[in-house]
């Protein structure tokens, strides 16, 4: 998707401050965090929104899933984090590429 800033960072011609990177995966920090450790995770591929994943996309999203607290507790998130996936228009969702929020270490954190 040329017009996707999620793959313009995935093919790095957007910069981000990566926190991790593999053949699948991109976490880069949030742009405009809410929290004091916000980050995103992202699928190199592009996805528009969970709601469009079906189960050929099953091992993407479980290794989506078991890498968040790993990157968390690297971030010093050793106490709990949130997750958040903004679905569709009226979910929120405002770059339509699937990625997960990684947020914690706050007071600050909304209650949703």
């Amino acid at each position: 998707m040329s017009d996707c800033i999620f793959c313009k960072i995935v093919a790095g011609i957007i910069p981000s401050k990566k926190l991790y990177e593999d053949e699948e995966l991109i976490a880069f920090h949030d742009i405009h965090p809410i929290a004091p450790v916000h980050f995103l995770l992202v699928p190199k591929l592009h996805v528009a929104s969970l709601a469009d994943c079906d189960v050929s996309h099953q091992a993407l999203l479980a290794k989506m899933l078991l890498l968040a607290p790993k990157l968390a507790q690297e971030q010093g998130l050793d106490k709990g984090f949130r997750t958040m996936i903004n679905t569709g228009s009226g979910g929120g969702q405002e770059v339509f590429h699937l990625h997960f929020h990684v947020f914690g270490g706050g007071a600050t954190i909304p209650k949703t």
